[in-house]
């Protein structure tokens, strides 16, 4: 990948960027050692071991498991502000297809998101928070487990995460292999979608291939299924508005029985969307039109509809308040407002449902990077001192401390 396209300003970045080489080391140390949501044994200990080295106040392990959270008080604590930072630490059960030294020690276990540099990136700004406290207020870094599909920020939560440190914002950033080094995104509004998982269930009545008029073949209702659920977002949701329905897995029947027409037929896939109407419709939807087109052919369909992950919502002031922060690090050119809303989603979204905030995309590749959950991804180490200063800078710019 290519070096920082950009110059960055600030006194962070200059004291962050000596810390360059060590904070490299460690993240390509939690790429070799990648674990699972809530499983981040190896991850947290080894988080808590360099925030404890780093001199902040209190280090608290355990929330959700293996999350890990670290307190650093200002010069001055007389506003009784609180900003939280929070970093993913989870990796994907995925082969590494890599060669490098720092490649995956674990297989079928890869950081193929880059939640190791996030992890790092956070470490660096506790480092820089805990040697300076030029703030007046308190930063709490959240280092969370199971962001891949586990909801650990759910949970965090529910464990009492913001009755114990009482932020009044919280702030998160991923990298985004589609922006350059030095670029930074944040929308007020959308930045990633809502994810439901839904399972369709097809009972009809078995029996012998070669005498299908005896049967009710739940995979011939599943094939007209699979196609009906596809005029939902193009026929119920409006234009303007967006949506996606994925049926990606169906299972039916043995492989090996070619001619048995099995009695079941089960369909899984994923919903996205940004708002709560288009979810609710889309839910409905799916309910009403699977156990019509069943019906149809005297089958029986239900539909089990989860609701995972909420859209990640950024709200306007505190959009607006990241994105000055930004721009005072890599200039105002260089700091996205209109980014495409992601299709992917985040389980940071839970915590901007109970506080505000707000979720960045920090640059890390441009055209030709190899994309989020590639068996051949690798963070950009060049980003760690940018992406540090950054979280630093959100809470010196949140928490000033009051001039004499």
């Amino acid at each position: 990948m290519s070096a920082p396209r950009l110059r960055v300003h600030g006194r962070a970045f200059a004291q962050i960027a000596q810390l360059h080489p060590e904070l490299t080391a460690l993240r390509r140390e939690l790429h070799a050692h990648p674990e699972l949501g809530f499983e981040e044994v190896y991850t947290a200990n080894r988080v808590a071991q360099a925030l404890k080295l780093c001199g902040v106040d209190e280090v608290h392990t355990g929330i959700a498991s293996t999350g890990v959270v670290g307190v650093i008080h200002g010069r001055s604590r007389s506003s009784g502000a609180m900003l939280g930072l929070r970093a993913d630490m989870d990796a994907l059960p995925l082969t590494e297809h890599n060669d490098f030294a720092w490649r995956s020690a674990r297989p079928g276990h890869m950081h193929a998101c880059g939640h190791d540099g996030h992890t790092a990136m956070l470490v660096g700004a506790a480092r820089y928070l805990a040697a300076t406290r030029d703030f007046d207020g308190t930063a709490v870094l959240i280092f969370q487990p199971g962001e891949e599909g586990f909801g650990g920020a759910r949970r965090m939560i529910e464990e009492g995460l913001f009755e114990r440190f009482p932020v009044q914002s919280v702030y998160a950033m991923h990298n985004w292999p589609a922006l350059l080094p030095g670029q930074v995104g944040v929308n007020a509004g959308p930045m990633m979608a809502a994810s439901d998982r839904v399972t369709i269930e097809i009972t009809g009545r078995g029996g012998h291939g070669a005498h299908p008029y005896q049967t009710v073949d739940p995979v011939l209702v599943a094939g007209h299924v699979i196609t009906a659920v596809q005029s939902i977002v193009a026929r119920n949701v409006r234009p303007m508005d967006s949506a996606v329905i994925s049926l990606c897995a169906m299972q039916a029947g043995d492989m090996g029985a070619m001619s048995v027409i099995p009695g079941k037929a089960t369909l899984v896939g994923t919903v996205r969307s940004f708002s709560a109407e288009v979810r609710d419709l889309v839910e409905q939807r799916l309910h009403d039109l699977c156990g019509a087109v069943a019906l149809g052919f005297g089958a029986a369909a239900t539909v089990n509809y989860e609701r995972m992950y909420p859209a990640t919502i950024n709200p306007e002031p505190e959009a607006r308040f990241a994105a000055e922060v930004a721009q005072a690090l890599v200039g105002e050119e260089h700091v996205l407002h209109e980014l495409e809303p992601s299709m992917g989603a985040e389980d940071f979204s839970f915590m901007l449902q109970v506080k505000p905030g707000a979720y960045l995309r920090i640059g890390q590749g441009g055209e030709g990077s190899c994309v989020l959950h590639n068996s051949r991804y690798d963070f950009n180490d060049e980003i760690l001192p940018l992406g540090a200063a950054l979280h630093a800078s959100l809470v010196e710019a949140a928490m000033p401390l009051q001039q004499p």
